[in-house]
């Protein structure tokens, strides 16, 4: 392992129960110092992929690597990878200082880093609670604050925003942030897309145990489109497909509104203004996690 930046490295990762091939030749990279989002449809394999990366299921072929090293040969695997799988290990009748303290002896940390993760992760007013009378939310951060117990420079979080409301989400989001911006590898899996868009520097794809694609969710992304609104559409349309210059891609998607690729808003604006045609409202559009999260994982996408 390098320094303090430790990157996660899949490998033609494969896994297979019998005849079911849950995850099949997955390779990608998750590196320090970003959020990166792990995106698939139910039953992707995102789960499973994150487990085999710390060794909570073994591989049927490939390697999962942090910092160079498999999980199983970390030093000191819980000052290193910070994990939440979604549930809960609480027992009932325990508070959630209880909870981290036992949790805390099991890592070998010092029992003064329970005060700084209940503090940290909001529940310094609740920490002497049984865990029984926990929401989802606050379940949901006392797994979290578990995870950081060690203070580790790679966190694996899958659905971390499970019944978390929207103060929760936002604090999420800024804790985050936070940890990534201190140089720390935080992998995140999640169905709230309109959250993980707010939170992403990169996505990692996934469909049927394969790899979608892999990058900056910038570059995948695209560059924006111009929506338009005019009464004079067709013609507008007409103009914009005709040299010279670079042609753009026109859709049509309604009466009076163009969708336009490869030209900015004030290019379209400039350009309808030299034809004296009428524009009523021009919004650059920029592709939403969404659009782009069913383009990828769906067999066939309708365009108008």
């Amino acid at each position: 392992m390098t320094g303090d930046r430790l990157a996660i490295e899949v490998s033609h990762l494969t896994k297979r129960y019998g005849d079911i091939t849950a995850v099949r030749d997955l390779s990608f990279t998750v590196e320090p110092g970003a959020v990166t989002g792990f995106l698939g449809p139910n039953g992707a394999g995102k789960t499973t992929t994150m487990r085999m990366v710390t060794g909570l299921v073994s591989p049927t072929g490939g390697t999962a690597t942090i910092g160079g090293q498999p999980y199983g040969r970390l030093t000191h695997p819980s000052r290193t990878v910070g994990a939440v799988f979604g549930g809960n290990a609480f027992h009932p009748g325990h508070t959630a200082r209880d909870h981290l303290r036992v949790y805390a002896a099991l890592g070998g940390h010092p029992d003064g880093r329970v005060a700084e993760v209940l503090d940290l992760l909001g529940l310094a007013e609740a920490a002497d609670r049984r865990t029984r009378g926990f929401s989802t939310g606050m379940r949901q951060r006392l797994n979290l604050a578990t995870a950081l117990l060690g203070d580790p420079r790679v966190l694996l979080l899958d659905e971390p925003g499970n019944g978390l409301d929207p103060e929760g989400m936002a604090f999420l989001r800024t804790l985050l942030r936070r940890l990534a911006d201190d140089g720390r590898t935080v992998l995140v899996s999640s169905h709230v897309l309109s959250e993980i868009q707010q939170l992403v520097d990169d996505v990692v794809v996934i469909r049927r145990g394969e790899l979608v694609t892999a990058g900056p969710l910038s570059r995948l992304a695209g560059p924006p489109a111009v929506l338009v609104t005019s009464p004079d559409a067709e013609a507008l349309a007409a103009t914009l497909t005709v040299g010279p210059g670079p042609v753009p891609r026109v859709e049509t998607v309604g009466a009076g509104r163009l969708r336009v690729h490869g030209w900015d808003a004030p290019g379209v604006a400039d350009h309808a203004a030299a034809h004296r045609l009428r524009v009523h409202e021009l919004v650059t559009e920029h592709t939403g996690l969404e659009q782009l999260f069913l383009r990828l994982t769906t067999d066939e996408v309708t365009t108008r």
